[in-house]
């Protein structure tokens, strides 16, 4: 599992996590697409925008390996802003390569769109 140095582990001030520290022995958690309801909690928006931000940052709109990224928070903007960039794509490996949409980005999050 591939360790993404210099990325935050948390959301500042919270306890959201962003990074793994190792890997499951009995493998990675799988991706999977979840419901974004507009009665979320405005922390858990707040994360989405700060881990969003946070991959913006390290990735660019370069692909990326999965690696230590944690896969909770990653299922929260999986299929949207941050989606495959293989094809087939694994979504139970750590190797699997992702990407951000930016117009995703600028539809859901404005305030991240450059």
């Amino acid at each position: 599992m591939l360790k993404h140095r210099g990325f935050p582990g948390r959301l500042k001030g919270t306890d959201y996590q962003f990074v793994i520290r190792r890997a499951n022995p009995s493998g990675a958690t799988p991706l999977k697409a979840r419901e974004r309801f507009r009665d979320r909690r405005k922390e858990d928006r707040e994360a989405d925008e700060g881990f969003l931000a946070a991959l913006i940052e390290h990735f660019g709109e370069e692909p990326f390996e999965r690696g230590n990224l944690d896969a909770g928070r990653l299922n929260w903007l999986f299929g949207r802003e941050v989606v495959a960039a293989e094809d087939p794509f694994d979504p139970a490996d750590y190797e699997a390569l992702l990407k951000i949409d930016m117009r995703a980005v600028a539809a859901n999050f404005p305030g991240l769109a450059q």
